[in-house]
Order: C-alpha cells, then structure tokens, then sequence
C-alpha cells in the first residue's frame, strides 16, 4: 500500500510570497485547502497554506508519487473508494481529506521543485478545464521559485565582486559582461576577450572599427542606440545606457544593456574616450517577460473571480485608500478601481449609514489587534438598491507603520435574503401571521427580564380563546374556520404597538403582552378587542358569522421563575372565563 510522506513543515507562517497564489486556488476550485511545497520528495517545505493550519499540513503529504509524473495532473477522487489511501489516518480522521489533486512545480531544465497541491473533504472531480487552470498556477509557482533562486545566485555573485579585483574580472569574464573602449576621435572600439565570446565570436573576428559595430546592432534599435549615445557626447545626460538587440556570430540576436560614460573630453567638450559594458540581459528580458505574462494572468483570474480581490492601505496618520482592487469593483461598489484608489471617502459614502460605524470599528480593532477583518454590511448603490456584501481580509503592520490588508468582498444579498425568510418561517405562524409559539415565548422572556431588570416596569399578559369555534369548523368547515382566525389575528395587529407581541399558541388561543401596562390599561385591550369582534364579524358569503373571546388576564411578577409560570396563570384566568359563560374577562 502506498503511504502519505509527512511533510517537514514548520509551526510558522505562510511563505508570503506564495499566499494570493494559494488562495486563489483554494476560492477558484472551491475546496477544503490548498498549499504550495518546495524540495525533494522527503524533504519537502510547506511554502503557504490556505484552509488548514500547519499543524494538519505537516501530516498531509502527498498521495502516490508525483515525482513520477513529470507533466501530469495527478487526481484522488475519493480516498475512500482507492484502495491505496482509504486506510490512513488523515482519510479516516482529520481533516478527513476525501478528494486530492495535485501538480509538480517543474523546473525549466527539467525536474520537480515541489507541489501544488488541493484538498478536500468531499470527493469530487476535476475537468479538463479545471485542470490546466492547476497547470497554470502550478507554473505560475514555478517561476517564482525560478526567480528566487536566479535573485540568490546574483546576490551570490555581487558578493563575490566584492571580494578582490582580480575576482571581479573574472566575475566580469564568466557573468556575460563585456568591457569596450572607444576613441571618438578616430571611431577605433576595443572590445575585451569576454565581450566577443558573449555574441560568439573569437578574438580575431571582430574589427575595432565603429561603422562595423553599428552593424551588429538590430535595424529597428539602431537609430535609438545612436541617438543616445549622441545625448551624452553633447553632455545632456550624465551617462549612456540602453537596452538593444545585437546579433551573434550564427545570426540570432541577444538582448544586451550597454552602459558607459565619456571620460576625456577636449578644451571645447568635445569627447575624446568613451568607456563602457554590455551586459546580456537575454535571460532577464525572458524572465520579465514571464513575470508579465504572469502579472496579466494573476489579474485576469482575480478580475474573472466573481467579486473583489483588493489590497487595502491604512497609513500611521489614519488616511487609508486602496492600493488595489480588480475590475469585480463595479459589481460589488459601483465604483472602478481608481475611483477606489482615490480615498475611502467613495466606498463611505455607499456603506449604509446604519452600517457605517460598525465599518469603520471592525478596521479599527483589525488594525490595532492585527486579527483577521470579518464582516457583513449593507451598501446603497444607485439603481439597485440596498445590497449585502461580505468582507474578509488578513493586515499585517509595515515597517513604517502603516497596515496593509489583503482580502476578498463578496455579494451575499441572495444569502441575505435567504436567512430572512428562513428565519420568519422559523417564528411565524404560518396561517395568522402572528409569532409562533416558540418565538412568543422568547419575546415573553425578554419582556419578564425587562421587569426584572427595571424596577417600576409593568408588564401584562392576555390569553384569548374564541369561543364556540369547533362549533364554527363543524357548520362551515374548516376554510372558513381558518378565515375566522385570520380575522381575529388582523384584529389583533390593529390594536397593538410596536412594544407588544402577539403569538397563536395553538388551536383558536392566542397571547398577547403588553409592555409597560398595567391590569386596567389590559384590561381596556381586552375590551377593544371584544368590541371589534362585536362589530365586525366573518363574512362567508351572504352570512355573518358572528365571533366572541374568552380573555384571561395576569400581570407578570418579578419573582416569576420563568414566563411559562406567568402564561400559566393567564391560562387559569382564561378558564374562569370561559367556565363563568365565555365572553367574559377574567383576572388572576
């Protein structure tokens, strides 16, 4: 059975380098984590990792061996099904990884730097598509770490400059510089050894002749070349420098930066020498080049991202502004990247005023306790009304002080609007409209724990019965017994403030409290209620249905252990009532 390697990984933070990278993966593929490793098979690093902590990435691993895959996406569906995995103990217990995909970083020369690696705790697939969008990112990493290990090996090198003069020339002679020394006067050039073996040729095939090394130089760079070295013979810049092709010994051109400087001039400022380098810059134009096309491939992913990836600066004086947004800045403010930029005054000015506090107290506890920034908030946009956005980002402090966040907004009004619903169909009773009984006894508890916290707070509660109405259901069925309590509920609303609560608590029996009211001001309820009824009875057709209530009434006590033992109470007086010839109001 093949096993899970540990991964080596320290107890530390992400590799920073590599953190947009992974999460981007994990939001793109919409799975459990995603992490980039570096190094050899059991000698792995975990570099970043997005939705998982350290501590489960030092066990995750990888599955088979990716190794020997040099150019292959390797995928897991399920762990569970794969008779390989579906035994170790990261399948069987946390983070209970189910599905696995991953990819070699591959170097350019060949072999693998390391892994891009996703996970997740439901089996899945991934598609074609799905799998070069893993390709590319995985290249993505790739380059990175071609370009930190190319910054290591020019740091290395400028070091060794340092050391003696005699190193520096050989530095010179094996880093793809040459040295020239031009006489103006005579249009003689001296190149050194290193110079023509950087285009390929021998000592003996290059001329000293100026006019034969304007030829060397690309047609479409060649008038730019001159025009910049004449700049400098008439002493308008303080030294010559430009990036141009020059053409090899077989032909193909290397891009090369020439550097130099006027160091005899005569009595009138004429120049007389002229001493510089070319340097082959080939490699560096490909890197930058990569780096580019990464750069545009790193945007076109964050603006195809539903919503909006943003870095967000606040500075040691408090001005804070976006250091950048993607184009999902439209959709979720309204507003274009440089309209963000400008000030946070355009994104304040759309939060909603309600809102718009709290905004501004989650960056400051984010900022001042460095924690990650959470929140959900509304915007105003014009033409579309009030929306619900998320906001989630991680800051970090700079060295000057500022904090710098990197986060995410998304558009949760669908969500929003969802959880509203759910949450009437939760504490509302479905034919009246009224609370439920649930969510009444919640409000009752509030309202008992307002009498007890506030001395000279009264509170009532009223239990109403309609009377005779099995009576109702049994001649006109249950349609219009339904109807009746529509009735009675409609009647209800009419006569209560925002204060009060009203609830059916099941049957034809509904409750009321009145907050801040004592026995006589519910009592002059209860008879408004039973005039009302009086007054506008339920029409079924040609018919008046007339309808009565049975009303219990009991002021809620301090002492009250509960508002169950309250309700209880109202729920004798309704029975006196009722027992006393129904229509009645009773008291406890």
């Amino acid at each position: 059975m093949q096993t899970l390697c540990s991964l080596r990984a320290p107890e530390s933070a992400n590799d920073e380098r590599f953190d947009s990278l992974a999460r981007l993966a994990r939001r793109h593929f919409g799975v459990m984590a995603a992490l980039v490793t570096t190094g050899a098979e059991d000698r792995q690093r975990v570099r970043t990792c997005d939705g998982l902590t350290f501590s489960n990435t030092a066990r995750i691993g990888r599955f088979g061996d990716p190794w020997g895959c040099a150019d292959a996406v390797l995928v897991v569906p399920d762990a569970h099904c794969d008779e390989r995995f579906r035994d170790h103990d990261l399948v069987v217990s946390a983070p209970h990884v189910r599905f696995y995909a991953g990819y070699p970083l591959l170097a350019l020369g060949g072999g693998v730097l390391g892994m891009l690696c996703l996970l997740h705790d439901q089996p899945r697939e991934l598609d074609a598509a799905q799998q070069a969008v893993l390709k590319e990112l995985a290249q993505l990493a790739a380059n990175m770490l071609a370009r930190e290990e190319a910054d290591a090996n020019l740091q290395w090198e400028l070091d060794a400059l340092r050391q003696s003069e005699r190193r520096m020339a050989l530095a010179i002679a094996g880093s793809g510089t040459g040295i020239w020394d031009r006489n103006v006067a005579t249009g003689e050039i001296h190149y050194s050894t290193g110079w023509k073996a950087m285009l390929g040729y021998a000592d003996n095939e290059v001329g000293n002749h100026i006019e034969e090394s304007y030829t060397r130089v690309h047609p479409a760079d060649l008038e730019y070349v001159k025009a910049t070295i004449q700049a400098h013979f008439e002493q308008r810049t303080e030294a010559y420098e430009v990036e141009h092709r020059l053409r090899c010994r077989n032909g193909s051109y290397k891009w090369v930066c020439s550097r130099g400087k006027v160091v005899e001039r005569d009595g009138a400022g004429q120049p007389l020498r002229m001493i510089g380098t070319t340097t082959d810059i080939t490699a560096m134009r490909v890197m930058s080049e990569q780096v580019q096309q990464t750069a545009e491939l790193m945007t076109n992913l964050t603006n195809e991202i539903p919503g909006m990836v943003f870095q967000y600066r606040r500075l040691p004086d408090g001005r804070s502004f976006f250091t950048y947004a993607s184009a999902g800045s439209r959709d979720i403010y309204g507003l274009t990247p440089e309209q963000l930029a400008g000030s946070a005054e355009a994104l304040q000015a759309i939060i909603h005023p309600d809102d718009l506090p709290l905004y501004l107290a989650s960056l400051d506890a984010s900022a001042s306790g460095l924690t990650p920034w959470h929140l959900e908030y509304r915007v105003q946009l014009p033409a579309r009304g009030t929306s619900w956005r998320q906001g989630d980002a991680c800051p970090r402090r700079l060295e000057d002080g500022s904090v710098l966040w990197h986060g995410f907004i998304t558009d949760v009004t669908e969500r929003k609007q969802i959880e509203a619903e759910l949450q009437v169909f939760a504490t509302t009773d479905f034919l009246t409209q009224l609370s439920n009984r649930r969510h009444f006894m919640q409000q009752l508890e509030a309202e008992l724990a307002r009498v007890q916290r506030s001395a000279g707070h009264c509170a009532t509660i009223l239990m109403f019965d309609l009377d005779h109405f099995k009576a109702i259901n049994d001649r006109w069925g249950h349609s219009v017994g339904d109807q009746a309590l529509r009735h009675f509920a409609a009647i209800l609303c009419t006569q209560l403030r925002k204060t009060d609560a009203a609830g059916r608590m099941g049957g034809e029996e509904f409750a009321v409290v009145l907050s801040d009211a004592d026995i006589d001001e519910a009592m002059t309820f209860a008879r408004r209620i039973q005039g009302e009824l009086a007054e506008a009875p339920v029409l079924h057709g040609d018919e008046r249905i007339p309808l009565a209530t049975s009303v219990g009434i009991v002021a809620i006590n301090p002492n009250d252990a509960s508002a169950e033992s309250a309700l209880s109470r109202s729920d004798m007086a309704l029975y006196r009532a009722k027992r006393g010839g129904r229509n009645r109001i009773e008291c406890y």
